[in-house]
């Protein structure tokens, strides 16, 4: 019996060696210190205290936040869109605030497509610009003009001044408004420079040109753009003229505040009402 319990101890001493060895990681086993367990993701950046919701400044503007589905010109959503919702510093909240009540007054109201736009949206941009394969929404935004040339041209860049959050991109839509229907994908497209029926049907006024048409078209003063197309395009750029902001002379949509809150900062929080909580 001393000898059957000397070897059943033996045993149970080898096995508890091996149990040990077998849980320590091989680099332990070899002699080497254990790898660190990898750090816990970064967490995402925040909005500046400047930043706000438009909505939470003025609800009555429109928000058709069009990058946060496929009806743009990639087809995709965009990177960085979290939510359907408008981001802007307090300035320009309050700057597109005073526009709106001028509007509402003779009857209209603005509509947001784009506010805040951070920055790994606008690389998401430059990636799509660098695949020539991928041109499923060309016979709607660029159908005149070659995928090769949108950076040439200055359609796409690597900087936008979205990122700073100060500019936007917006329309006037005559009250009531009736909402904007849903883009199907794979739906047939029609060219953004068509006459506004025969175009993808949007609740505001005709302006001559869809949002986002990349096209000299959509130029804000472009001479073949005349009649009631032109006197809408003049009566949203008066009006946000007013209230402090400069228009972009090649987009008839797009707007930045004159007095930015930060001229020369780009962001790139996502665009989320999570960005804006500071703790």
């Amino acid at each position: 019996m001393p000898r059957l319990t000397a070897a059943l101890r033996g045993l149970a001493v080898a096995a508890a060696a091996l149990l040990t060895v077998t849980l320590l990681p091989s680099s332990a086993v070899a002699g080497v210190p254990a790898a660190r367990p990898a750090p816990p993701p970064a967490a995402e950046p925040k909005a500046p205290a400047e930043f706000v919701a438009l909505r939470a400044v003025d609800p009555t503007i429109i928000q058709e936040m069009r990058y946060f589905t496929p009806h743009d010109f990639m087809g995709v959503p965009v990177t960085g869109y979290r939510a359907p919702v408008c981001l802007v510093t307090r300035d320009t909240a309050r700057a597109l605030h005073r526009a709106q009540l001028s509007f509402l007054r003779r009857g209209y109201s603005l509509k947001v497509y784009d506010c805040y736009r951070p920055q790994r949206a606008v690389n998401h941009f430059i990636r799509w610009a660098e695949d020539p394969g991928d041109q499923r929404m060309k016979d709607e935004f660029y159908p005149r003009v070659e995928k090769s040339a949108l950076f040439r041209d200055g359609y796409i860049a690597e900087k936008s001044g979205h990122s700073r959050g100060s500019t936007l991109d917006l329309t006037l839509v005559r009250l009531p408004a009736l909402p904007t229907r849903p883009y199907h994908p794979g739906e047939p497209l029609s060219s953004c420079y068509g006459p506004k029926a025969a175009r993808f049907p949007d609740n505001s006024l005709d302006m001559g040109t869809g949002f986002d048409c990349m096209d000299p078209l959509a130029h804000t003063l472009d001479p073949r753009i005349t009649g009631t197309q032109r006197a809408n395009r003049l009566l949203l750029k008066r009006g946000l003229e007013q209230a402090g902001f400069v228009n972009y002379a090649y987009e008839w949509w797009h707007y930045t505040l004159a007095a930015e809150t930060f001229p020369d900062t780009y962001f790139d929080f996502p665009v989320s009402l999570r960005s804006l909580v500071r703790h």
